[in-house]
């Protein structure tokens, strides 16, 4: 399957086969079809299509539901045992929502009913064909090394993330020590984590460490690791992470929240190349890439002096930035289905899809928690899910709340801008849990304004 361009518009073609006993709807089908630039094949007999399926493999068939030699529901259960990523939509003059139920819990994409229009049929096959295409993107990522899944993909194809994974290619093979910037969320380890699988360093260990979760000593007993008796409680030599990450990369996250006597440890060693474990006398040499990444910007930080100048030039070699969710929503639904695939794998689910309407809810939402907030969404859906499909129910309920948010009062009168600004705040907060230094930001200003409007509109 490929893109075509039809009057300006990108348009997925793909390979359909069309079934159905009246040779006019083949025609009719055939005509719609082909405009998009879809390679179509009719078939007025079933049998002879799930042959021709066996031999050579199509991405979508639409089948109509009554036919004398099999009927449409036959040909769907048939088509999702054997090929279980094709796309398959029922068409029918006899709708009923029984027929609609069971044709969705056996994997149809879509039931439709005539009379429909071309319109109708051009959107279900786009819409269909680019399920299809997501669904072989995440088969071909499943049949890679469980790690390299896991933790070395850089997913998305929008122009944000290529240049992101440009960068990433093009320096992974160098020595030089990279910064990756990005908010919480966004995939700074996993893009870190990139850097080594494709660098000629993916055969030594990828060592990770967050630095904003220990106090000072503690960071210097992980990364230099001690000598046996060097303090109280040291009853046997313990190697650190440097020393770990030797011939490899370390990568050292929130590396904003380092305390400054540790910035000038790390200093040094990135300057001599060479460490001294807590409580020892010899330097032990050190040949590692380092990787740091930060949710703060880094630069205001250290033109301001809370983070060393000299220590942010010498990570930021090159730096990477990380585009928020809400800059890159085309890739919503490739890493949805990435995640289905990987939860999938681990609850052993046959679930197979996400329904449009889950996906235009996802596509819809604003995401202040990024990536991870999706992957966490994913995880949720595919422990609710108790059919073949992701519906919009086993997604959370805010995720709805924030589609049907309204400009208008109950009455129907028009929010005026202080009642809508009182609104949006208050549904900030919500979404992120009252967390104010994170609402501050997506609002775009500072936990002092944030406080005194909540205090304005009564949201203490």
């Amino acid at each position: 399957m490929k893109p075509e361009q039809q009057n300006g518009q990108e348009v997925s073609a793909g390979r359909v086969f069309v079934i159905d006993d009246e040779p006019l709807t083949l025609k009719n089908l055939r005509r719609i079809l082909e405009k998009d630039g879809h390679s179509v094949s009719t078939f007025t007999n079933p049998f002879r299509a799930l042959k021709r399926l066996e031999e050579d493999p199509c991405d979508l068939v639409i089948s109509d539901v009554r036919m004398p030699y099999m009927d449409g529901v036959t040909v769907l259960d048939h088509i999702k045992r054997s090929a279980p990523n094709i796309g398959v939509i029922l068409i029918t003059g006899y709708a009923s929502l029984d027929g609609a139920v069971e044709a969705t819990k056996l994997g149809a994409y879509h039931y439709l009913e005539k009379p429909f229009t071309p319109e109708q049929i051009r959107e279900l096959a786009r819409e269909a064909l680019e399920v299809k295409f997501l669904r072989d993107q995440c088969l071909l990522k499943s049949q890679e090394p469980e790690d390299l899944i896991e933790n070395s993909l850089i997913i998305g194809d929008s122009p944000k993330m290529a240049q992101v994974a440009e960068v990433i290619y093009q320096i992974a093979p160098t020595e030089c020590n990279v910064l990756i910037t990005g908010e919480s969320g966004t995939g700074k380890e996993l893009a870190a984590r990139a850097l080594h699988a494709h660098s000629h360093r993916k055969q030594g260990a990828f060592m990770a460490f967050n630095c904003g979760a220990f106090s000072e000593d503690l960071i210097a007993n992980e990364l230099f690791g001690h000598e046996k008796d060097a303090f109280t409680g040291a009853n046997s030599h313990k190697t650190g992470l440097l020393a770990a990450a030797n011939g490899g990369t370390l990568f050292l996250d929130e590396i904003g929240d380092m305390p400054p006597p540790m910035q000038v440890k790390l200093l040094r060693v990135i300057q001599e190349r060479e460490f001294i474990p807590v409580g020892g006398t010899r330097p032990i040499p050190l040949d590692i890439r380092i990787v740091a990444a930060s949710a703060k910007d880094l630069k205001t930080a250290a033109a301001e002096g809370a983070f060393r100048q000299d220590l942010y030039f010498r990570l930021n070699v090159v730096s990477v930035v990380l585009p928020r969710l809400a800059e890159r929503k085309r890739d919503i639904p490739l890493l949805a289905y990435h995640f289905l695939e990987r939860f999938r794998r681990r609850t052993k689910r046959k679930i197979q899809a996400i329904s449009q309407e889950a996906m235009d809810l996802l596509q819809n939402y604003p995401f202040p928690g990024n990536v991870r907030e999706l992957e966490n969404i994913l995880e949720r859906a595919v422990a609710l899910c108790r059919e073949e499909v992701i519906q919009v129910r086993d997604l959370p309920p805010d995720l709805a709340e924030v589609e049907l948010y309204s400009y208008q009062r109950p009455a129907g009168d028009l929010l005026n801008l202080a009642e809508l600004e009182r609104d949006y705040i208050r549904h900030i907060l919500t979404i992120t849990g009252g967390v104010r230094t994170r609402a501050a930001e997506i609002l775009g200003i500072d936990r002092a304004s944030l406080w005194r409007k909540m205090k304005k509109y009564g949201l203490e």
